[in-house]
């Protein structure tokens, strides 16, 4: 290794001493003109160095006095510095037209690489030079190209040779911001790595079809009925991969899944196995925007390369202004929060990335293709704001189902690491029908984790863990206000748990959950917490309960913005606080104007109850069917236990409860739809009350049921216990139960979710054709065979029946529709195939 010399010793030898007449410099010659120059020049390389031979031999002549002497010496140290510079001059000329030739090379579509020249091998220092010269040059070069007006010769020019360090930058930064997660947040201290925690979720891919607006827990309870999923899971860092079955490359993927359920947990996976060099290396840059903090950018202007440059400062050191020749992802999360105005209809077109607009223009234009159309765009976003971009601009659709039940499993044994305990654990979920469904949610996981860990050292429940949605919940406040007052008040485990700050802490974060659920919110800003009376630092403070979800990098964010760790803790804490204010104060904030109070007692706290009943069932989609549950779950005494020392009541009488289940009794046999009395279902769970569900469990053990004339309520709890069954539906034979129309309809859900439908001798008609025919034209549909033989359908029920085949959505692959009267004759098309008679034929083809 060579040693280095500081430049100013060097210059005052210059002056101090000459050099020898008997020194030799060799110069660097040119190289040969048939043969492309070397890609740059090197200190050891014969043709870019000079030697100075001699040097150490030459002695300094004796300081003479004479001036005439003097003067020689003068002008033999110009006459050797002429020389080196003369030598230094020619080597950077022979150094920039090799580089030059090399870039011309680079830029010749026509010259491959077998022609260039193998690089020379240096040692690591050696290394670092060379390279450090050759990307100095290569961005004068391009630099020197966009002030020539080159720009495509730039762009490409940079593109065949990007920054490695810059690369490298970007790839450590990330990997800093998502190595470590954190559910709620993380222990101080104790850190959990992603990669420590990350667990496979269930991803496929399925068309935008309707938007599913129905409460995301009736979304997840729809997935839990289908054990056996028969569609092709896709790997997280396959996103972007084309399928033998395309015929064309995906740009823009979305992919849809309820709160929780791991969108962006994947989207960080994805850039992190990237930045850690696992996957897609093949990708030169991967930039991930989450909507939310993009809100804060709304009434700003970029161009597309300034607003990357903005988040990514590395890049603009870099220089690098265009991307066209890259490979580049951008990962937008969170579009169910986007506050901008993405209009992809009134937009103006935007296609110069250097020109600047404002950020939902700029959005707009890139997810469309318009702006940068050589770029991958993946997109997330809860269900219900999928309709935002339209289907034109989406190549592939996936959906995030969640944990399956091994994943649920595999995930409490990453997270706990006394195995007994994770033993415990998945034996307790198994227990109940409604834990087992939430677990499907990650962040469920998280809370139950959390919570059975807790209670399981403590032995806080005696014995006893929680069975129900609402018990868990409370037990998880309970955990969270214990670990606020030992980390942030210094208190110790054993005093009391709730004091009057905690108590009024809760209720304010309870009216802001409330207040911003009645308006649809889940994203709050400053001024919605003060108005309840909230101080933002103490609300920090229960870390798992409220978390601030904002940056604070580089000074750019002028608000933050919150919101609850998932929308279920929202609707429990909503659900608390109308309690809390009813039992302190009398007052329902459920009712739009207040009850004259001639109502006093027992009849008071009746219409409480009964209230928030009809008030959900009126609900449009189930928007409240979760926080009925933890409503009515509140009322039990054993809820109340739990909560000693938040309120100053005692607990609910036990005849209000029995009067609440039998006004929830009587709701489930009017006209109700099917999956509202599902849900009512669930809230006698949380009652303690499965009266109905045993009462058709009893006629199903007998085996008579289809003897048996069932009220809508028994028909509602068969269709529960069907859909709850552990090994889930996969055949479904009508017959079994009524061989009638009016069962099919009351049935409809279970058909939805199984596989094969024996619907064949049923007494159907046209109306049933409708019911299916919505059914077939579901995405969420599971069903694949359906036998609707010997049945007196008519021409018009037929074409009800075609309207659902001609679905895009539909996935039906089997079809038996066929009378006793006809021959069968087989239907083939798109790979599925349908028994039909000679009479339907014409009919069902020509909507085919």
């Amino acid at each position: 290794m060579r040693k280095r010399t500081n430049p100013q010793e060097v210059c005052s030898d210059f002056k101090r001493r000459k050099l020898s007449p008997d020194v030799k410099i060799t110069e660097v010659t040119d190289a040969p003109k048939s043969e492309p120059g070397p890609s740059c020049v090197s200190l050891k390389s014969d043709q870019s160095k000079f030697f100075i031979s001699n040097f150490k031999g030459t002695k300094p002549a004796p300081a003479e006095k004479d001036g005439q002497e003097s003067l020689q010496h003068d002008q033999q140290h110009q006459t050797d510095l002429d020389s080196v510079f003369k030598m230094l001059e020619h080597n950077i000329i022979t150094f920039v037209k090799n580089e030059l030739k090399k870039m011309q090379n680079d830029l010749n579509p026509d010259y491959s690489e077998c022609q260039r020249d193998e690089e020379e091998v240096f040692d690591s220092e050696e290394e670092k030079q060379r390279r450090s010269s050759r990307d100095a040059f290569r961005k004068l070069a391009v630099n020197l190209l966009r002030i020539m007006k080159q720009e495509e010769l730039a762009d490409c020019l940079q593109s065949k040779n990007p920054d490695p360090l810059c690369e490298n930058t970007i790839k450590c930064n990330l990997k800093k911001k998502f190595q470590c997660v954190f559910e709620g947040i993380a222990k101080p201290g104790t850190p959990i790595t992603l990669n420590e925690i990350y667990t496979e979720l269930c991803i496929t891919e399925g068309g935008i079809g309707e938007v599913n607006t129905e409460h995301e827990v009736r979304q997840i309870e729809m997935f839990s009925w289908k054990p056996n999923r028969p569609e092709t899971a896709i790997r997280c860092e396959n996103i972007f991969k084309v399928s033998t079955e395309r015929d064309k490359p995906i740009r823009t993927v979305l992919t849809k899944g309820v709160a929780g359920i791991g969108k962006t947990f994947l989207t960080q996976k994805f850039t992190l196995d990237w930045a850690e060099d696992k996957t897609n290396q093949d990708v030169q840059f991967i930039f991930p925007f989450p909507f939310r903090e993009l809100n804060l950018l709304k009434d700003k202007k970029f161009s597309l390369v300034g607003f990357i440059h903005h988040f990514f400062t590395e890049i603009k050191e870099a220089g690098i202004f265009n991307f066209k020749k890259f490979k580049v992802v951008f990962i937008f999360d969170g579009l169910d929060e986007c506050r901008l105005p993405l209009n992809f209809h009134i937009t103006e077109i935007l296609t110069d990335v250097t020109e600047s607009t404002s950020v939902d223009v700029l959005l707009t234009n890139l997810i469309s293709g318009k702006l940068l159309p050589s770029a991958h765009i993946w997109i997330t976003t809860r269900p219900a704001a999928t309709n935002q971009i339209p289907a034109k601009y989406i190549d592939m659709v996936t959906e995030v189902r969640g944990f399956t039940d091994p994943k649920k499993e595999e995930y409490f044994r990453k997270r706990l690491r006394d195995k007994e305990e994770a033993n415990t654990i998945i034996s307790h979920i198994k227990t109940s029908r409604s834990l087992h469904i939430m677990c499907h949610i990650p962040i469920f996981c998280w809370i139950t984790a959390t919570v059975l860990e807790s209670l399981l050292k403590t032995k806080q429940a005696g014995g006893k863990l929680p069975k129900t949605l609402t018990e868990m919940y409370i037990h998880f406040l309970v955990v969270q206000t214990k670990l606020k007052n030992i980390r942030y008040d210094g208190r110790a485990e054993t005093d009391p748990l709730w004091s009057p700050a905690s108590r009024k802490m809760i209720e304010a974060l309870g009216k802001l959950a409330f207040e911003q659920l009645q308006k649809g919110n889940l994203i709050f800003c400053e001024s919605d917490l003060t108005e309840c009376g909230i101080n933002v630092r103490e609300a920090s403070e229960y870390s798992g309960v409220f978390t601030q979800i904002f940056k604070e990098e580089g000074g750019v964010y002028q608000n933050k913005v919150y919101c609850f760790v998932h929308l279920s803790i929202q609707e429990f804490l909503a659900a608390l606080y109308v309690h809390l204010t009813f039992t302190n104060s009398g007052i329902n904030r459920l009712e739009m104007e207040q009850m004259a109070s001639v109502q006093t007692g027992e009849s008071l706290i009746q219409n409480f109850y009964h209230s928030a009943v009809d008030k959900a069932l009126k609900s449009p989609n189930g928007h409240l069917d979760l926080f009925l549950r933890f409503f009515l779950g509140l009322s039990i005494p054993a809820s109340w236990d739990l909560l000693q020392g938040l309120h100053t009541q005692t607990g609910i009488s036990s005849q209000i409860n029995q009067e609440t289940v039998k006004y929830i009794k009587e709701k489930m046999n009017g006209t109700l739809s099917p999956e509202k009395s599902i849900n009512l279902f669930h809230c006698l769970n949380e009652l303690n009350d499965d009266s109905i569900v045993k009462e058709i469990q009893h006629h199903l053990s007998l085996g008579h049921l289809s003897k048996v004339i069932l009220s809508p309520a028994q028909w509602s709890a068969l269709v529960f216990i069907l859909l709850s069954s552990k090994t889930g539906v996969d055949v479904f034979d009508l017959r079994k139960y009524s061989a009638s129309e009016d069962a099919l309809l009351q049935l409809l859900p279970v058909v939805k979710a199984c596989k094969k439908a024996q619907l064949s001798g049923c007494n159907l008609t046209e109306r049933s054709c409708e019911a299916l025919s919505s059914i077939l034209s579901s995405q969420s549909s599971r069903l694949r065979e359906l036998d609707m033989s010997n049945n007196n359908l008519q021409d018009s029920g037929v074409k009800l029946l075609c309207v659902g085949l001609g679905s895009p959505q539909c996935a039906l692959e089997t079809l038996r529709l066929v009378d006793s009267l006809f021959q069968e004759i087989w239907i083939f098309h798109n790979n599925c195939h349908y028994f039909i008679d000679f009479k339907m034929l014409f009919l069902l083809w020509c909507k085919l």
